[in-house]
């Protein structure tokens, strides 16, 4: 079926979750949870993924092993093209609203070690730099796992300082639940972010897993 927006009830949806984390909840709105979030955001996924690529949506279930947080249900419904481990477009619904991101979320020690050398270097590094710059100042939020002080082996004064702290980079926007989340606009809303997104996607894809471009 085609994506035509996020229904008033997954909203609702949410809003009792937060209100109820149980399975007594889940399980009598499992429903709404099928019907009005999981169903429209593969719709809105589906029709997206001939420009980006097809998504993985999460499982609603948190894992709760080593955490004390006990709560067993996650109070938002996300979805990530998975570009390269880690390195990505995400999208998510929530009783907050719409978020969508982009960038790369996790990676391990050597790669936070390539990612660092990269920006360290002007040839690298400044490109990163306007990328940045840019989705700023266009009114994107830049996120991510920072260090509180500067990264060993680093000058404080470095010009990239900032981006040294960085040990995963996103950009993202966040939108409440308005009239036109429950409309097709959605899909284009998220089009053009994702579109945004892509050069620091690529930068993140060739310095920080090696030479090789995201998958198209």
């Amino acid at each position: 079926m085609a994506f035509t927006g996020f229904p008033d009830e997954a909203f609702i949806f949410y809003e009792g979750l937060e209100a109820d984390n149980s399975k007594h909840y889940f399980t009598r709105h499992k429903h709404l949870y099928e019907d009005a979030v999981r169903a429209p955001m593969t719709e809105l996924t589906d029709e997206l993924a001939a420009e980006f690529g097809p998504a993985q949506l999460f499982r609603p279930y948190r894992d709760v092993r080593f955490s004390k947080d006990k709560t067993p249900y996650k109070t938002h419904q996300g979805a990530f093209v998975d570009l390269m481990p880690g390195i990505g477009y995400y999208v998510e619904i929530s009783a907050a609203g719409l978020y969508v991101a982009g960038g790369r979320y996790t990676q391990a020690s050597d790669q936070i070690a390539r990612y660092r050398a990269a920006v360290d270097e002007d040839v690298t590094g400044k490109p990163l730099e306007s990328i940045v710059a840019r989705l700023a100042g266009a009114g994107y939020t830049i996120g991510g796992d920072r260090l509180k002080t500067r990264p060993r082996g680093f000058d404080e004064d470095h010009p990239r300082i900032e981006l040294l702290r960085h040990r995963s980079l996103f950009a993202g926007v966040r939108h409440e639940p308005e009239p036109w989340v429950h409309t097709a606009e959605v899909r284009g809303r998220v089009e053009r972010a994702w579109r945004d997104f892509a050069a620091l996607i690529d930068w993140q894809c060739a310095h920080v897993r090696g030479s090789e471009l995201p998958r198209r």
